[in-house]
């Protein structure tokens, strides 16, 4: 199918211009013929929308045809991929973010998904920087005062996550086993919703990814911690949870996939579209703004990988007594 210029620009890809999109051969592939979906499970404007958005640009001159993000929030990140899985046709023109819940919830909720039976997984890609930050004029200064706050006024520090059953949600729990804390999540849809709530006072502190970073810059917002597994370039001065004495790394890596039942050829051509993608300096630029490692992954590796989250997954919930009720 040939796509004019006009046509192109009516779907308002990341400032794509036609001349961008380099058609595939017709002897490669039938596939693909029109652009490709990508589901953000997440609100407009976060870290993975801004990563998608410049993963879409990256891939879309290698596909042939335009990447196309379509947010679908909710459910913790899992109302996209469940709802792709659900009724999106086999056929490589519908995929979807697959954040690290779609693996945790069936294990504490009746889902309506089954994360080892209804995807075809394509290719993983990154993980982020999590940290936990307060208002710039909040009485902590540190994470330790911070935790011995929350450990000496039960119930009192109320704190955002992009959804229940996250893994912002479920590290923020991880601390407070350790740690003898009670603390109160409070779940939203994404850094779209949670930064907001910490810089209006709605919550004492969000856990969530590198959204927060600017109002961190310019002296908003106080960074307390990060998660990764050493202290990151952007904010060195920031320990990590690791040097603060709870032993935990967590960056919630993820990748994308499409439904059940697709054929191998197509997932072979997204694979390898999206392989190149993650190789553009205006996708690993935007990586390095939002401090988010690349974590490649390719269709066989990920797909082995997926049963190792799953079984970490509920090894967690378990743990925290978060399991569903039998």
């Amino acid at each position: 199918m040939d796509i004019s210029r006009r046509d192109v620009l009516k779907l308002g890809v990341g400032g794509l211009a036609a001349g961008a999109i380099r058609p595939r051969p017709a002897a490669a592939a039938e596939f693909p013929a029109k652009p490709v979906t990508l589901i953000c499970p997440w609100p407009p404007g976060g870290s993975t929308d801004v990563s998608m958005r410049a993963l879409a640009e990256a891939t879309s001159k290698h596909l042939g045809q335009p990447v196309v993000i379509e947010n679908k929030p909710g459910g913790s990140g899992t109302v996209g991929p469940a709802t792709m899985a659900a009724a999106a046709k086999p056929d490589g023109y519908t995929l979807s973010q697959i954040p690290i819940t779609v693996f945790r919830l069936p294990f504490m909720i009746k889902a309506t998904w089954d994360p080892m039976k209804d995807f075809t997984y394509i290719i993983h890609t990154t993980g982020y920087t999590f940290g936990v930050v307060v208002k710039a004029d909040a009485p902590w200064k540190t994470w330790k005062e911070f935790l011995a706050y929350a450990k000496a006024n039960p119930g009192k520090v109320r704190y955002a996550t992009p959804g229940a059953g996250t893994t912002l949600h479920i590290t923020m729990e991880q601390i407070a086993h350790q740690e003898g804390i009670k603390w109160t999540q409070v779940p939203m849809k994404g850094g779209a919703e949670t930064t907001p709530a910490v810089l209006g006072g709605h919550v004492e502190a969000t856990a969530d990814s590198t959204g927060w970073g600017p109002q961190v810059d310019a002296g908003n917002l106080r960074l307390l911690v990060t998660w990764g597994a050493a202290r990151t370039k952007r904010w060195p001065n920031v320990p990590t949870l690791k040097e603060s004495g709870q032993g935990i790394v967590s960056n919630s890596p993820f990748g994308f996939a499409g439904p059940k039942g697709m054929d191998p050829k197509v997932v072979k051509v997204l694979h390898d579209a999206f392989r190149k993608g993650i190789e553009e300096p205006v996708y690993l630029q935007t990586l390095q703004r939002l401090d988010m490692e690349p974590f490649y992954k390719n269709t066989a590796d990920y797909t082995a990988y997926a049963k190792e989250l799953a079984a970490e997954a509920k090894a967690q919930v378990e743990l925290l007594g978060l399991a569903k009720k039998s």
